[in-house]
């Protein structure tokens, strides 16, 4: 009877130990918005340029998520093109026109920007933009691998975005075929 109570114990334990992430469905977003936020290195006046926004929704693994299906409910794929680009820059790779910290990419979508980028602002709540930002990020690899989700919205294997390693594009002028 005592290994039965004993195992019960350590059955009770274990799950008491297990801790996933805390979803708060109701989060109040970072109040980077209310400063100046950065585009550049450069700004008037010297000292330093503001700090970049923390943004708690890229170290979360249901909000990464949450921002990939906003990314394809909001149709953002349109002109991204899956973050591969298209009419819209690519979310991808190293180059980013406005940014890639996380305030940056917030301004963008709340704001939008020149030559087709529309603004969002009235559109979508706070909460969401913070999403996509995460998942934009995490496009590029820069939303840390840990919170990453384990499998893809509808379970086809796919491995999650910011698992994809940065990879250096080579030119190596031959076609695939031709190389032996």
């Amino acid at each position: 009877m005592s290994g039965k109570l004993t195992g019960a114990v350590v059955v009770v334990l274990a799950l008491g130990a297990c801790k996933r992430e805390d979803r708060v469905f109701r989060e109040i977003p970072p109040a980077s918005t209310t400063q100046a936020v950065a585009l550049s290195d450069l700004h008037p006046g010297g000292g330093n340029p503001p700090a970049p926004a923390k943004t708690p929704y890229e170290l979360n693994a249901y909000a990464l998520a949450e921002g990939k299906r906003l990314f394809g409910a909001y149709n953002c794929s349109g002109c991204h093109a899956n973050g591969g680009g298209g009419m819209g820059p690519a979310l991808m790779d190293d180059e980013w026109s406005y940014g890639h910290e996380a305030d940056q990419i917030y301004s963008s979508i709340l704001q939008g920007r020149p030559n087709g980028m529309p603004s969002f602002r009235g559109k979508i709540s706070d909460q969401q933009i913070w999403e996509l930002v995460a998942f934009v990020r995490s496009l590029s690899g820069l939303a840390p691998k840990d919170a990453a989700p384990s499998r893809s919205d509808h379970m086809n294997g796919k491995p999650p975005e910011n698992a994809t390693p940065r990879r250096t594009p080579k030119n190596s002028g031959l076609p695939p075929a031709s190389v032996r």
